[in-house]
């Protein structure tokens, strides 16, 4: 975007620029979200940074009134597939906190200083940087929401130590974290339970994530109940429980994170955040498709705000997709439900009233069972036993900063992964906006109902996914099993 669009944005009070963009006002010496309620700056005060990290760097603070940090994630970081949107997805994730610039650089098969050159020149400021802002916008967020303690804070939100988490919170906000920290928050009921609010821009469609995650659960590993969905995480320190509440109306999900290790907490949020795409903006892809595909404007007019069911760990969903091929959703989720009752790792649900028992096996476990809890086809047992290693040994290590043509020629090179496949662990895992499963039959059969020629779904690019999703939508909605 150019200054002048940029400008009109932030005049208009536009939400859904939120986190795409800063803007920060030399006279205030402060940077905003777009959104920010506050007057407008004159057009000669006004400079605008593709992230926070780079107002931080150009000497700003963030608004105390808006609080831009706060703000969802940029929908580019999923539309771009270019190196310094890789690197977002991964920084998210928490890689460079737990591996360094350098292991950072190597999944993007880069140098660190040739990365750092590349991300200074495209988003205005370095790895370390833009993970630090990270570290500071959840942080703050740690410290207005919830009652932790300090030192719990600055661990969980990846720093080092509670000084540098001081100094941090100090030099980004210009507050003390005591400062920050105005109102004296309720305690938690559960030891260890963290609860935020995550937002998202636009519109969400509520029964469309229920139904998707409910038919897919595997029992043990996930349940909904009572519109809450609640799933284990095999997470980098430890494992989690992450349970999510997406309320019809509303800008934000509620979540509660109970984990076993707090230096989780920014991985186990920004995989919940891909798990249900909220940072997507759903606004742009409606209106798109509204003019692209006119025979899907009902069913866009019905279900505003339809996002992708994203994936939290790579293994399971390829696992799960090869368990699933040619046979039904119910059958799948049976199967899945005695593998993960076989090889998972048993689990104590925090919750008493809970119903979640298990981890999903890890592919290790999968490969070392010798396909002795897999039923169904033999060639198709060799298959997953042969992913299993795959990803077991290292050969198969997929991560969100892959490219989706890379990812997609790395699961068809190996046996028993077909195109429907691949397309479908590159669609949920990387969230990517234009993967159409055109081999899909439900897919197909949503638009032979509507009168939709699959062969000319170019155009409708770069949406093809949820073009795909919103035909699987229409699909099930004639036979009644989505309301």
């Amino acid at each position: 975007m150019g200054f002048e669009a940029c400008y009109r944005a932030i005049s208009s009070k536009d939400a859904r620029f939120d986190g795409q963009f800063y803007t920060a006002v030399a006279t205030t010496g402060i940077y905003c979200r777009p959104s920010c309620p506050a007057r407008t700056p004159k057009p000669e005060n006004v400079a605008f940074y593709p992230t926070a990290a780079a107002a931080h760097l150009a000497g700003y603070r963030a608004c105390k009134r808006c609080s831009p940090d706060a703000a969802p994630g940029s929908p580019q970081w999923n539309i771009r597939s270019d190196a310094a949107a890789r690197a977002m997805r991964l920084i998210d994730d928490g890689v460079v906190d737990r591996d360094g610039v350098e292991g950072l650089a190597r999944r993007l098969g880069y140098s660190s200083r040739q990365l750092n050159r590349l991300l200074t020149a495209e988003l205005g400021a370095g790895p370390l940087a833009l993970a630090r802002a990270r570290r500071a916008a959840t942080a703050r967020t740690l410290v207005q929401t919830t009652c932790l303690p300090f030192a719990d804070i600055a661990f969980a939100a990846g720093f080092a130590s509670v000084r540098q988490f001081n100094d941090t919170m100090r030099e980004v906000f210009a507050a003390a974290p005591r400062e920050l920290r105005r109102e004296k928050l309720p305690a938690h009921t559960a030891p260890g339970a963290v609860v935020l609010r995550l937002p998202f821009r636009g519109r969400l469609d509520v029964p469309w994530m229920q139904w998707f995650f409910a038919e897919h659960a595997i029992a043990g590993v996930e349940e909904v109940r009572d519109g809450d969905y609640r799933r284990t995480m095999r997470l980098p320190h430890g494992l989690g429980v992450v349970c999510v509440r997406v309320e019809p109306t509303g800008s934000s999900v509620h979540a509660r994170f109970q984990l076993a290790d707090a230096r989780d907490l920014t991985t186990a949020v920004s995989r919940t955040r891909r798990l249900l795409d909220l940072d997507a903006d759903p606004e742009s892809v409606d209106a798109a498709l509204a003019v692209t595909a006119p025979a899907l404007a009902e069913e866009i007019s019905r279900s505003p705000g339809l996002r992708i069911p994203g994936a939290s760990d790579p293994a399971e969903l390829i696992l799960r997709a090869m368990i699933g091929q040619q046979i039904s959703i119910a059958a799948a989720r049976t199967h899945t439900g005695r593998l993960a009752e076989s090889l998972g790792d048993p689990f104590d649900d925090p919750d008493p009233s809970g119903g979640l028992s298990r981890i999903f096996p890890t592919a290790e476990q999968v490969a070392a069972d010798g396909g002795a809890s897999l039923r169904g086809p033999a060639a198709r047992t060799r298959a997953i036993l042969a992913v299993a290693q795959a990803l077991a040994n290292g050969k198969l290590e997929p991560h969100t900063g892959m490219e989706s043509a890379e990812l997609r020629k790395q699961l068809l090179d190996l046996p028993g992964i077909g195109p429907w496949t691949a397309d479908y662990v590159v669609l949920r895992y990387l969230l990517d906006p234009d993967t159409l499963l055109d081999t899909d039959l439900v897919v197909r059969r949503g638009a032979e109902d509507l009168g939709i020629d699959l062969k000319e779904a170019r155009r409708h690019s770069p949406w093809r996914s949820y073009f795909g999703l919103r035909l699987w939508q229409h699909a099930l909605r004639r036979r009644g099993a989505l309301a």
